[in-house]
């Protein structure tokens, strides 16, 4: 547990991020990246295993209203392939106050508190299985990994036949029961 303080340092940490609502280049073609559905990037076939430089891409990374992922610079824009969501929530932090605030760690180092601008929202796939995600930079999703979620389930409540987390960013389902 954290302070509600140590909270919201984390959150503000952020580093600015590129204008890419300002850049609109033509496109310039497509790029051999893949984002895997476990959030590790790859670059012809191999791992980007330089964390700095997965940042630095992740900062140029958005999608588009055609449902594709594009890397982007102010003359430059490729096409790249996202498996599942480009990122993947790792780790979490939980205020000790009686109402918490809920931050929670992308696999970029970026922090986000669960709110109505960052909402954790869960589906389920075709297996029954839950399918958790938060809405992060600039409406891209992060899916919760397995532990998180867990944490999530272990502060979450039964509100009559669904599993509810209430914190200080609002009322998320978990899923019904």
């Amino acid at each position: 547990m954290a302070a509600l303080d140590d909270i919201a340092k984390l959150v503000s940490a952020h580093t600015s991020q590129p204008p890419l609502e300002k850049w609109h280049p033509e496109l310039s073609g497509d790029i051999d990246i893949v984002i895997g559905s476990d959030g590790r990037w790859f670059h012809e076939g191999d791992e980007i295993k330089r964390r700095e430089l997965v940042k630095l891409f992740s900062s140029i990374l958005r999608r588009e209203e055609d449902g594709c992922y594009y890397l982007v610079t102010p003359v430059e824009k490729w096409r790249l392939v996202v498996e599942d969501l480009p990122f993947t929530v790792v780790d979490m932090e939980v205020s000790d106050d009686p109402i918490p605030a809920i931050a929670v760690k992308t696999n970029t180092g970026q922090w986000f508190e669960l709110s109505a601008e960052h909402p954790l929202t869960v589906t389920t796939s075709a297996d029954q299985e839950p399918q958790p995600e938060v809405t992060t930079l600039r409406g891209m999703g992060a899916r919760v990994n397995r532990p998180c979620f867990y944490r999530l389930v272990a502060l979450a409540s039964e509100e009559g036949r669904e599993l509810v987390l209430h914190c200080r960013g609002g009322r998320f389902s978990l899923g019904k029961l």
